[in-house]
């Protein structure tokens, strides 16, 4: 039997004017194959100001083939501050305290800036798919992703992640 998946305190979640956020976790649904996942939002620090999103999806590699378990949207304003690259890297205690040993992230060919924050993160790149005729983001006008892969190792003990009482 499968021991059912319990979301994690994140903490707090900050890297000099960057914050996260947690504004949501969205169970799984088996139903449409999604995985559970974990929505933030960017903040800036100081401001208050929502700069963008980033999302953590915990599942297997299988699963989150075409989809990555990290994805991120930065608005446009707020662009070339790292900020995509920084957000992954706070989230990857959080990642780890539920097993992960690596990541994937998966980027459209043509978002370079996407691209550029993989190797940023350290994260390898591993080969081109196609997405199936069937998948979601092919009905979404996505063709193809770019895997990347990013190891992940043991986190210290000021970043561990408690448990949550939900």
């Amino acid at each position: 039997m499968q021991t059912p998946f319990t979301f994690l305190r994140p903490g707090k979640l900050v890297d000099e004017d960057l914050e996260l956020v947690l504004t949501r976790t969205v169970e799984a649904d088996p139903t449409k194959h999604h995985v559970p996942m974990y929505e933030f939002d960017l903040r800036h620090s100081s401001q208050l100001v929502t700069m963008g999103k980033v999302r953590l999806r915990i599942g297997s590699a299988r699963a989150l083939r075409y989809h990555g378990h990290i994805g991120y949207e930065v608005r446009q304003r707020f662009r070339g501050h790292r900020y995509a690259a920084r957000s992954c890297q706070l989230l990857l205690p959080l990642a780890y305290a539920h097993g992960l040993k690596a990541l994937w992230l998966a980027v459209d060919p043509a978002n370079i800036p996407s691209q550029k924050t993989c190797q940023i993160i350290g994260a390898k790149y591993i080969e081109t798919v196609r997405i199936p005729h069937d998948h979601e983001i092919y009905r979404g006008g996505a063709r193809y992703r770019r895997r990347y892969r990013l190891g992940l190792g043991p986190i210290s003990p000021n970043q561990a992640i408690q448990r949550s009482a939900r």
